[in-house]
């Protein structure tokens, strides 16, 4: 396939040259590898798979229905569901007409919705329906350009008023298609690779969100340098559970369509384990809160056997990690280890990977820092972790690659992708996947562009390889009342390697020492409680406030921490009963912590924390 055209197999097996535009390529790839599972999704106690024939139709005919609509090229069309088929199938309908697709996540507040549908300028929202559209109404009803809202579930459709649904758009289309069999084509046809594809709202861990304008091109281009740098093939069968409205989702959704990998949907969280057994997956992208959970709850069930059951798995664990930690710095493992690595991986890793389905070949991390100890675990269980990096305004960057994988940093850029480290220690990126600029504000754009480097605010260096590693957020990082620079993420992925870390946030911008404050794992500070002879409270709010309960995650914590430079250690910490939220503002819809919310809101703790109450 050249990089000016795509030929497309439409189902009647009618041959079209397009533009290379997303639809157009990924269309083209979806037929050439032509699936009987292209997608799919649990409905009820069954998986339903949509063919390839059937995907490429119903992006036609949504498309034309979309056009007979009204809607055209460079309008703006809002997305907001859960993961589901329809997610990529109106997301490629939406780019075939030439419109731009905005993106919003379901967990998005009423505010956002309403500020990201007036700053776009959005004609049109199609949404799944249900609790989304029930929660989402408050925040486009008042949206006075708002043309359309087209629902996808039609029971949901015919209870909102003035709501079209998605069934009737695609048969409005299906009629356009059987009386003109050129209608599609012609429309596909007038895409170009330059326009815009979709503005997708940063999360904003500081102020309003802004647009992030990518085209067709941005995409195509990421696309292709990953999938020369990663193994994937139309062999493949992934899992997706992050949120297509996220630029990683999404991308690697185009890459799966690119390579020919079956996608298999989950709407949330809540099923994971039970879906990675029956999909089987071979490779799925994650993102480090995903094996956090995963683990101390491997570690829970491992501990809760008691007896000689928990000292194999104990042992099992720690020779897992010690061999897995000497083959990423390239030492020579022991014959007497390997021997007792093989006992390991025969009494207990066997059914790690059991439980993630028997077959994958690789995660892939991204959106926050992995800790060391975790990739360690799992990559001694056999199950490869891949880190790697991007930003909304960057696509894909990097990754760790399975031949390559360094534990602790972000991997290396793909093909056509370069990056370097300014003399401050930030990291700029420059390449065909970087942003065109934030949709209407100029100067913002020009504050993070210089001759096509982008400056993505992360901190860090590239080793003597070529790897990347990075430190922090540059905006994240504080200065303790001694002068010395402290990295709070990093900070935060170590301390979650303890099995009572929920969630943590570091603090500690211009005091002597940092502190933390720590969402417990409720029932395994319990267990240690009972295991320590003290009586356990009946609320959450008098464990918090337990002094033996704050004494046992204080000594964990200062375990985890022993090995670093005396100032970066966590001298304090603070129990909360309530989890940091989306819904209460203090995360973005990407998880990540608002600490100006989180240093304001709990200012009053952080001062007692410090004077020793």
């Amino acid at each position: 396939m050249s990089s000016a055209a795509a030929v497309i197999v439409s189902p009647d097996n009618e041959n079209l040259t397009a533009p290379a535009t997303l639809p157009a390529v990924c269309l083209e790839a979806v037929a050439r590898h032509n699936k009987s599972d292209t997608v799919s999704e649990k409905r009820g106690d069954e998986w339903v798979h949509i063919s390839a024939t059937e995907f490429i139709r119903r992006v036609r005919h949504i498309a034309l229905g979309l056009s007979d609509l009204g809607i055209q090229a460079r309008d703006r069309v809002a997305l907001i569901s859960e993961n589901r088929p329809e997610w990529s199938i109106v997301d490629l309908a939406i780019l075939s007409v030439g419109a731009i697709v905005v993106p919003l996540y379901t967990t998005q507040s009423v505010e956002q919705i309403e500020f990201i549908l007036r700053d776009s300028g959005a004609r049109a929202l199609m949404i799944s329906g249900g609790r989304v559209l029930k929660h989402a109404r408050k925040g486009f009803g008042g949206v006075e350009h708002l043309e359309h809202v087209i629902v996808f579930d039609a029971d949901s459709a015919k209870a909102s008023e003035n709501a079209i649904s998605l069934e009737r758009i695609e048969a409005r289309g299906g009629e356009i298609d059987r009386a003109d069999g050129k209608a599609f084509d012609r429309l596909l046809g007038l895409g170009r690779p330059d326009e815009l594809a979709t503005i997708i709202y940063t999360s904003g861990t500081t102020g309003e969100p802004k647009g992030v304008m990518l085209t067709h091109e941005n995409f195509i281009s990421d696309v292709r340098s990953i999938t020369t740098g990663l193994p994937i093939s139309s062999a493949d069968v992934s899992l997706s559970v992050l949120p297509l409205s996220h630029i990683f989702e999404r991308t690697v959704f185009y890459v799966f369509c690119y390579m020919g990998v079956a996608v298999n949907y989950a709407a949330s969280f809540d099923h994971v384990g039970e879906y990675l057994r029956e999909v089987q997956p071979t490779i799925m992208t994650a993102v480090p809160r995903l094996f956090e959970k995963v683990y101390h709850r491997i570690i829970k069930k491992g501990m809760s056997a008691g007896g000689a059951k928990s000292k194999i798995f104990t042992w099992s664990l720690a020779i897992g990690q010690r061999v897995a930690e000497m083959e990423d710095k390239r030492q020579r493992v022991p014959v007497s280890l390997r021997a007792k690595h093989a006992i390991a991986d025969r009494l207990v890793f066997t059914k790690w990977r059991e439980g993630i389905g028997g077959r994958l070949r690789y995660f892939v991390s991204g959106g926050a820092p992995l800790s060391p100890t975790l990739s360690y675990s799992f990559l001694g269980a056999g199950i490869k972790i891949l880190q790697g990096y991007g930003m909304t305004e960057t696509c894909i960057v990097c990754a760790n690659r399975p031949e390559d994988n360094c534990v602790g940093s972000i991997g290396k850029p793909f093909a056509n992708i370069e990056v370097k480290i300014a003399e401050d220690g930030e990291m700029l990126v420059r390449g065909g996947c970087v942003m065109r600029g934030y949709y209407n504000q100029p100067e913002a754009s020009a504050a993070v562009m210089n001759d096509g480097w982008f400056a993505t605010g992360d901190v860090g260096h590239i080793d003597e390889h070529g790897h990347i590693w990075l430190t922090d957020r540059k905006k994240d990082l504080f200065k303790l009342s001694n002068g010395k620079y402290v990295a709070p993420q990093q900070l935060e992925s170590l301390l979650k390697q303890s099995e009572f870390v929920s969630q943590v946030v570091v603090v500690g911008s211009s005091r002597k020492y940092p502190a933390a404050l720590i969402v417990p794992d409720w029932e395994s500070l319990k267990g240690a409680l009972r295991n320590a002879g003290e009586a356990v409270p009946a609320t959450h709010d008098e464990l918090s406030r337990l002094p033996a309960a704050t004494k046992i995650v204080q000594k964990d914590v200062t375990a985890i921490t022993a090995h670093l430079a005396d100032y970066e250690r966590v001298r304090r910490v603070a129990l909360l009963v309530d989890e940091f939220s989306i819904e209460k503002g203090e995360m973005t819809p990407t998880l990540k912590v608002k600490r100006p919310v989180i240093d304001q809101k709990y200012g009053k703790l952080i001062d007692e924390l410090y004077r020793g109450a």
